[in-house]
């Protein structure tokens, strides 16, 4: 189903966009930790975006996406008032929220563009009365995303930036740390983020006996588990992110596998993404 472009933002400059789409069918039934996956034109290829944020009485949605290859840089050319042909959802399975008061504390904890997708999940425990805790780092306070967003309402919102211009100077794992050391009475932690960013999180969570949640951004076609290009093992079985995710336990995923399977296009990804650029070019 064609879907138009009612606002496009720019959050980094030629980096990262933010859209809100007109998509009533999806926004009726979208819950956190669901994704879509979007076709531009007819000659594109399918990929998926993590829902951000969702809007049921206005029958909206909105995405956030970092401009890294063809696909991507195709959707940034687009504007207000533009459609994109095929937007299918909601995919996957929705977060499991449990309804536990503010005794119940979460730690959220996004990196990147990962950001946008946590900070829907985010809202998601807040609405169900739990205690939350946001956990958000950049390289700097000028490619930090959605602080101003999770500031109004979660508990309290942590950041870290690689070189100090907000917050704590490191990663996000060094105010995830001193959290987890100064409460005992955190229940869970959520990450999206980089590969290795969640990889760390569960590695360092798994000491603190602390139940991790992570959102997978396997390869995807056609997110109805036909193609198998999402697989991924967790626990020693084989899973696929598009129906049985895209969250895992962060305790039981293989990262190695994942990270290697990440890579299997990365020279496809870049000759596409020059070819592209070489045809806007002859225009």
């Amino acid at each position: 189903m064609a879907v138009k472009i009612l606002k496009k933002e720019s959050l980094i400059p030629g980096r990262t966009s933010r859209l809100v789409l007109d998509a009533p069918h999806i926004a009726a039934t979208a819950k956190p930790g669901h994704f879509i996956i979007l076709r531009i034109n007819e000659n594109g290829e399918r990929f998926p975006l993590t829902i951000a944020d969702t809007d049921k009485e206005n029958g909206t949605i909105t995405i956030v996406y970092l401009v890294m290859g063809t696909s991507t840089t195709i959707l940034e050319e687009l504007k207000e008032g533009d459609e994109i042909l095929d937007v299918c959802g909601p995919l996957g399975r929705p977060t499991h929220i449990i309804n536990g008061g503010k005794q119940h504390k979460v730690i959220c904890v996004g990196g990147g563009t990962g950001v946008a997708a946590m900070h829907h999940i985010a809202k998601g425990h807040h609405q169900a009365g739990n205690y939350v805790i946001a956990v958000i780092g950049a390289r700097s306070k000028d490619l930090l995303l959605y602080y101003n967003e999770l500031s109004k309402f979660c508990d309290e919102v942590l950041v870290a930036t690689n070189d100090g211009s907000m917050g704590v100077q490191g990663m996000v794992t060094d105010p995830l740390i001193e959290r987890l050391n100064q409460d005992k009475d955190i229940k869970e932690v959520v990450a999206i983020g980089p590969v290795p960013m969640m990889e760390a999180i569960a590695k360092l969570t798994k000491e603190y006996n602390v139940p991790t949640t992570v959102s997978l951004n396997s390869l995807m076609v056609d997110g109805m588990g036909m193609c198998g290009a999402c697989r991924v093992t967790v626990d020693g079985e084989t899973k696929f992110t598009c129906v049985d995710g895209p969250e895992f336990d962060g305790h039981k995923v293989d990262f190695v596998e994942l990270k290697s399977r990440l890579s299997s296009f990365r020279d496809r990804e870049t000759e596409s993404l020059e070819h592209h650029k070489c045809q806007c070019g002859a225009h």
